[in-house]
């Protein structure tokens, strides 16, 4: 049975120690409706997942090894056999974008935050059905040539690599801030009870 969505929100944590099974069919249909609900300013649909499963994670790990060298050509064997090995550590591996289009009345960055909304709820999603995963990004996000060879133009945006899977261990709870740290009261000159 699924948790409820204040459970969900208030539970969730990222979990880098993943295993088999990977999340099934039903959980990612389940996933890919929530991530469709996520706030899209001017209804552009700017979302757009690729699903990385099975062998095709060898294949993301050479672009990511690729991405390494190219950005850093001293780079050593043993660096780039870390780096390949990323993409298989989990079983499943969403790598989320935005299509983003040119449009005078929703800026980019809106659309990018779209995708990023539609990434939370599918992290939401998995943990409500009992998965673990974690965002990630690190250089091959940015990079050109992955972008190209996961079917992404120049100006799109890679916006995450979503590992999923099963959870091997617990997760620590991250230290969360507490909303007296990051929330405040904003007035008008003009309002008597700012004073």
């Amino acid at each position: 049975m699924a948790m409820d969505a204040i459970t969900a929100l208030t539970t969730r944590a990222s979990n880098g120690k993943l295993g088999e099974p990977a999340p099934d069919a039903e959980t990612l249909r389940l996933c890919f409706e929530a991530a469709a609900c996520a706030p899209d300013h001017g209804t552009l649909h700017p979302l757009r997942v690729r699903v990385v499963r099975g062998a095709a994670r060898e294949r993301l790990g050479e672009l990511m090894a690729d991405t390494l060298r190219r950005h850093n050509p001293s780079t050593s064997d043993e660096q780039l056999a870390q780096m390949r090995g990323k993409a298989l550590r989990a079983p499943l591996i969403l790598v989320v974008g935005a299509h983003v289009q040119s449009q005078a009345k929703v800026p980019a960055v809106e659309q990018v935050l779209a995708a990023g909304a539609a990434t939370q709820s599918m992290l939401l999603t998995l943990h409500a059905r009992g998965y673990a995963a974690i965002w990630r990004t690190g250089d091959a996000a940015y990079d050109e040539q992955v972008k190209r060879a996961l079917g992404f133009a120049s100006h799109d945006a890679i916006v995450g690599f979503i590992y999923a899977g099963t959870a091997k261990q617990t997760a620590k709870p991250p230290k969360r801030l507490q909303p007296e740290e990051f929330v405040s009261e904003w007035f008008s000159e003009s309002d008597p009870s700012a004073g």
